[in-house]
């Protein structure tokens, strides 16, 4: 797995039960990354400050992408096409089809009539695309969240754009597509969860079971698009503010959702801000580093052992084989 650190990318192996952590881009301030679904040692890494950072060998070394912005708060690989997506601040969205090479913006984006509303409440001033989800289905189809201004759809790559989802959350945290299960997506959101049948065109709330709705990260078993995750708080400032998260891990079942806790620290003494979902294991990662792991579907867990550079923040989790 890799993880972004607030500061760094960390590349983590797993050997003989524990987790080999290797920090890379120490400084940079880097948020964000995601992984080439085609090949494991190819990962992107978004810089609040710096743009973007290409690898090719796994964390060894890094290039510079040349972004015409240097404000990244999200970055994606498309599965369909493996174009490579990548969100700012102030709201924009940029797109590369070779890697990283040469970018284009996707400007239709900022046309929508909804635009002069987007407001991040701690800058009002500004907003910035929270999260781009690319169809691993399909390559025109995409959605992206702004944060905070709404959930936004193209099936055209991002030629054009339909405005906010009706059903959907407007404060958007972390969007997911079922990897198998085709037109299943999956939204997190400050004030609760969402998810789709129909290629994220129209969303259903699903909050049923669940006493708390800022919700953050969100993960989907890649075997069952009924069978998914988030992490949820209080509200921002308990998510966010260093103090005690009042925040739980729920799994959707039946139509509602059921706090997870087996094994995990009661209270969570950090914000669960990164979720991952593979065959057959759910990763929880703290917004204090630490990584827990179960492997029947959240009904216990472990805290997972680290070796080598020490981990003090988690704010995302990407599988390599994801």
């Amino acid at each position: 797995m890799y993880a972004s650190t607030g500061d760094g990318i960390a590349r983590l192996d797993e050997s003989n039960g524990a987790f080999k952590v290797a920090l890379s881009l120490r400084g940079s301030g880097a948020q964000c990354l995601a992984v080439d679904p085609h090949d494991p040692n190819v990962v992107y890494a978004g810089l609040r400050e710096g743009g973007v950072r290409r690898t090719s060998d796994g964390g060894r070394t890094w290039d510079d992408c040349d972004l015409p912005a240097p404000a990244v708060f999200s970055v994606a690989v498309s599965r369909a096409d493996g174009a490579v997506y990548v969100g700012t601040e102030p709201s924009a969205l940029f797109r590369s089809d070779d890697g990283g090479e040469t970018w284009r913006e996707l400007a239709a984006l900022l046309e929508l009539p909804s635009r002069p509303t987007w407001s991040f409440p701690p800058r009002p001033w500004t907003s910035h695309l929270r999260w781009i989800a690319a169809s691993p289905h399909d390559a025109d189809l995409l959605l992206v969240g702004i944060e905070l201004g709404g959930l936004m759809r193209s099936v055209d790559g991002g030629v054009s754009w339909q405005d906010h989802r009706p059903g959907a959350q407007r404060d958007v945290h972390s969007l997911a597509w079922h990897p198998r299960a085709e037109g299943r997506a999956y939204e997190a959101a400050g004030g609760g969860a969402a998810w789709s049948g129909d290629g994220g065109d129209t969303w259903q709330p699903a909050d049923a079971g669940r006493d708390r709705h800022y919700t953050w990260a969100v993960a989907v078993e890649p075997d069952d698009p009924n069978a998914w995750y988030v992490s949820a708080s209080t509200g921002p400032f308990a998510a966010h503010g260093g103090g005690d998260p009042e925040a739980h891990i729920y799994a959707w079942r039946d139509s509602e959702w059921r706090t997870l806790a087996g094994g995990l620290p009661e209270p969570l003494p950090a914000m669960p801000y990164a979720l991952v979902a593979t065959d057959g294991c759910l990763f929880a990662g703290l917004a204090d580093g630490q990584l827990w792991e179960s492997s029947d579907r959240g009904e216990s867990w472990h805290a997972c052992a680290l070796e080598g550079d020490a981990l003090t923040r988690l704010n995302a989790l990407a599988h390599a084989a994801a």
